[in-house]
């Protein structure tokens, strides 16, 4: 028999991921065979899956969680925003085509077989599928030709959990206002609800779980504290990115506009021994930083020329002055070097602009994207590493003759003589231990981790925090036999 229920939520980042993580180790530890779903996601951190296609960052978190490969039909709909206005389109894990807003919107319904046909092969080999929601389903001019959240629930007859975030304030009115905004049928497919974020003394609530049951009709499923451990595991949203205080090896990061695959830094935020920290528009970066750390971005030219726009690269110049290290990954990579070319309009206006020069490289958008999982061989350390390609650009150039690592035999990346600037295509690889401690060695301190077992440890704690607070025997109860003529 194969079940499934479906985790939405009152707004964005009111931690629907994270429960669903949590519910997928909790329930894989009851001995079910667990599958994270998400229909349509929009994020620019993204994971690259064995297959070759790329999925949202949170949902390989929750196929971790529930002890499964990630795969394309984890989420058949990824959104990868470029503008304010317009999205690189993933269809079940490759590129499909660049939408703006509006057109997307008309679009959905043409996306809806491939959503089906994702969910149903999961199906195959899957007890429990747990679907996580996008955004709000209280959006309602969003709600015709939905795929995301209710237009999903409602074509498969799905009961939905509905997630409130009581740290942002206003939880009743998050949760009471949805169903009032809502019609009939949807709320019929809500079952029950979840407070989330919870701090302080759950007595101090008093009826207000009473009042929103009341109000609504749905059952509560529990009170969920905060998770003081959350920041040990990937984030997926822009709003999950913030400076992390360790230790002596300080590792600057510039907040850039469209940041991606900014999972890079959880490995060196999770070490005891750095202070991972992001600097925001309208600051410089700190003078006392050991390494700057470029990370790869959406739209490179718009963020290089944004980059400038802030100063950074004056900053840079003078950390660079000064002896200090700077490593670009991806996105990164481009900026250090002579120029960056867009002949196609792939990023917006057709255009090359000049890089920040600290590398004698060349880089030209393409269309043809790379995806990859990699295995490699740091030159300067002699270290194995693990990391993953995923990009559009063709960089040439005399520094490429003195690459950075080794894939295969061939070389990847680039690096001055001294190897204070240094730059790869491959994300990732931080999360390899010693590749990581080899780089910390450098400035002087020892790595003090397994990131996987930090992961894995973490979860654990996750599924133990959400199993002491939340009533999962009633949440099984209510999840629907997809097997079931009814």
């Amino acid at each position: 028999m194969t079940r499934a229920v479906m985790v939405q939520g009152t707004g964005s980042n009111v931690g629907k991921s994270l429960i669903v993580a949590g519910f997928a180790r909790a329930f894989r530890k009851r001995g079910f065979t667990v599958a994270p779903f998400k229909p349509q996601n929009m994020s620019n951190n993204a994971a690259v899956t064995k297959d070759g296609g790329e999925i949202g960052r949170a949902q390989a978190l929750q196929a971790l969680a529930a002890g499964r490969a990630p795969t394309s039909d984890m989420n058949p709909i990824l959104l990868k925003p470029e503008s304010d206005t317009g999205s690189q389109l993933i269809v079940q894990g490759v590129r499909h085509s660049q939408k703006e807003a509006c057109s997307y919107l008309s679009h959905r319904p043409n996306l809806l077989p491939f959503v089906i046909e994702s969910f149903e092969r999961l199906a195959q080999n899957s007890d429990l599928i747990l679907i996580e929601g996008a955004g709000s389903p209280a959006e309602t001019n969003l709600r015709k030709n939905d795929i995301a959240n209710m237009g999903f629930a409602t074509k498969l007859g799905l009961p939905v959990i509905l997630v409130g975030d009581i740290e942002r304030g206003g939880v009743s009115a998050q949760i009471v206002g949805t169903h009032s905004v809502m019609d009939t049928k949807d709320n019929a497919h809500i079952c029950g609800y979840i407070i989330n974020k919870f701090r302080g003394d759950v007595r101090l609530l008093g009826d207000l779980c009473d009042d929103i049951s009341l109000r609504t009709h749905w059952t509560n499923f529990g009170v969920l504290p905060w998770f003081d451990q959350a920041w040990k595991l990937p984030g997926e949203d822009i709003l999950d990115i913030t400076s992390h205080k360790g230790g002596r090896v300080k590792i600057a990061v510039p907040r850039l506009s469209r940041l991606a695959n900014f999972d890079d830094l959880d490995p060196l935020a999770a070490e005891p021994s750095v202070t991972v920290e992001i600097v925001p528009p309208g600051h410089v970066l700190p003078s006392d930083a050991h390494l700057i750390l470029l990370l790869g971005s959406k739209s490179t030219i718009a963020d290089l020329e944004y980059l400038r726009s802030q100063g950074w690269d004056t900053d840079i110049a003078a950390h660079v002055r000064r002896g200090r290290h700077v490593i670009g990954l991806c996105g990164g990579f481009q900026m250090l070097g002579q120029t960056i070319s867009d002949p196609q309009g792939l990023e917006g206006d057709a255009k090359t602009v000049t890089g920040l020069g600290y590398l004698h490289i060349h880089t030209e958008l393409k269309e043809q994207k790379r995806l990859a999982i990699r295995r490699a061989i740091c030159r300067n350390s002699n270290t194995e590493l693990e990391g993953y390609e995923i990009h559009l650009g063709q960089t040439t150039g005399d520094a490429l003759r003195n690459p950075w690592l080794d894939i295969d035999g061939q070389p990847e990346g680039a690096q001055t003589d001294n190897g204070q600037i240094r730059g790869s295509y491959l994300h990732g690889i931080f999360a390899s231990d010693p590749f990581r401690a080899a780089l910390l060695k450098q400035f002087g301190e020892d790595s003090r981790i397994i990131y996987n077992d930090v992961l894995e440890e973490t979860l654990e704690s996750l599924a133990a925090h959400i199993e002491e607070h939340l009533n999962l025997d009633n949440i099984l109860a209510i999840c629907k036999d997809l097997d079931s003529t009814d």
